[in-house]
């Protein structure tokens, strides 16, 4: 069932995603070689409390952890462990936080140290990807569109899409319908109307596209062992131009200032 919004019930969906983005601006000050997940596991999970949320992947479907912390090779779902950050290790976080009863979902991949350019050009085309995608969540465009504007442009470069992994409605649940792949055909798919909120979240490939899920049931590797980038909005579909909930921006400032 896709559940339209009203605007009250997209103002909390936008408090929550924000909490979440503040969340990853946090996280931006404290990723670096020698890190913990673990400890940065605790820290959003203090973070997301101390300011009114509840931890939304937290017991979700039995996740254990607050937040997904996926390292390399590892394309979703990482278990924040004793693992240690390393000089060039690249950290997909997915985020996930409830205020008022509305889910927020937001991923970032980080880069930690000196990572190397091919691994740096494939996270630059999947945060472009997920813009280009996010391009398409217009009112009379369908899922279709999102997807084959996300596949069109990592394809393009190069890249592969994972395609058992997509991107969800959010709101009162974590995972509402539609699902939004990130491949597809124009005009296919379901019909986007407005008010409806989606998470749109390429997760591409620097190799081939095959994936495995390990023996904890989580942790899903490329089959290659190839890095794999991922990035996530959650948005609003309105008429002319989608209304992005979460913020990059406020990730990124951090990310600027410690360079300076």
């Amino acid at each position: 069932m896709i559940f339209i919004k009203t605007e009250e019930e997209v103002e909390f969906c936008r408090l929550s995603n924000l909490l979440v983005s503040r969340t990853h601006a946090m996280l931006a000050s404290e990723i670096s070689e020698g890190v913990s997940t673990n400890y940065l596991d605790k820290l959003a999970d203090q973070f997301i409390r101390d300011n009114g949320g509840i931890p939304g992947f937290l017991n979700y479907n039995g996740f254990p952890k607050s937040i997904c912390i996926s390292v390399n090779d590892v394309v979703v779902h990482g278990i924040p462990s004793k693992y240690v950050l390393k000089d060039g290790d690249v950290v997909s976080i997915d985020c996930g936080a409830i205020i008022n009863g509305f889910n927020g979902d937001s991923c970032y991949t980080f880069e930690v140290g000196n990572v190397p350019q091919e691994t740096k050009k494939l996270l630059i085309c999947t945060k472009e990807a997920l813009y280009k995608g996010i391009e398409k969540a217009i009112v009379g465009n369908t899922t279709g569109d999102i997807g084959f504007a996300v596949q069109t442009h990592a394809e393009s470069n190069g890249y592969s899409v994972v395609r058992e992994l997509v991107g969800h409605g959010v709101g009162k649940n974590l995972h509402e319908d539609p699902e939004i792949p990130n491949y597809g055909k124009p005009k296919k798919g379901f019909n986007l109307r407005d008010r409806m909120v989606i998470a749109i979240e390429p997760m591409i490939n620097m190799g081939k596209r095959d994936i495995y899920v390990e023996k904890d049931g989580w942790t899903v590797r490329t089959r290659d062992h190839k890095p794999s980038a991922h990035f996530e909005h959650s948005v609003v579909v309105r008429e002319n131009k989608a209304q992005i909930l979460s913020n990059f921006e406020l990730i990124e400032e951090v990310l600027k200032s410690k360079l300076n």
